[in-house]
């Protein structure tokens, strides 16, 4: 469902602002927030928490570059607040360049709503 994929700090916002959406719609959200806790060894649950949790483990698999699915291949439950911890740091030179590039955007030749994408992409970043 995502076609983004996650290779550095640059794109994880985008990235992640696209698996939330997904897992929202999909109601799979609590297995990344820890609001769905797994169930007891003895529960009637258990098999269904471990098959939404796989799925979710493998549509973030399915979305990861190479070289980061190799990493967290192995892992069960901490590979969103892994990931959010490695890749979601926002550094001075990206919001200088991010200031830079939305002070330089110009409509130019391009149609008025590619324009306002792009504007809206720059300052979303800015604040998020």
């Amino acid at each position: 469902m995502v076609t983004e994929q996650l290779t550095r700090n640059e794109n994880y916002g985008v990235w992640s602002r696209a698996m939330l959406i997904t897992l929202k719609a999909t109601n799979k959200i609590g297995f990344i927030d820890g609001s769905s806790e797994k169930p007891d060894q003895n529960s009637q649950l258990l098999y269904q928490w471990e098959r939404c949790n796989a799925i979710v483990l493998s549509w973030i698999m399915n979305t990861v570059s190479k070289e980061l699915f190799n990493g967290i291949v192995y892992s069960t439950l901490v590979v969103w607040k892994d990931l959010k911890e490695r890749f979601d740091k926002v550094n001075g030179s990206q919001i200088f360049s991010l200031h830079k590039e939305i002070g330089y955007l110009t409509q130019g030749n391009v149609i008025v709503s590619v324009y306002f994408s792009k504007l809206s992409y720059g300052m979303n970043m800015l604040h998020s």
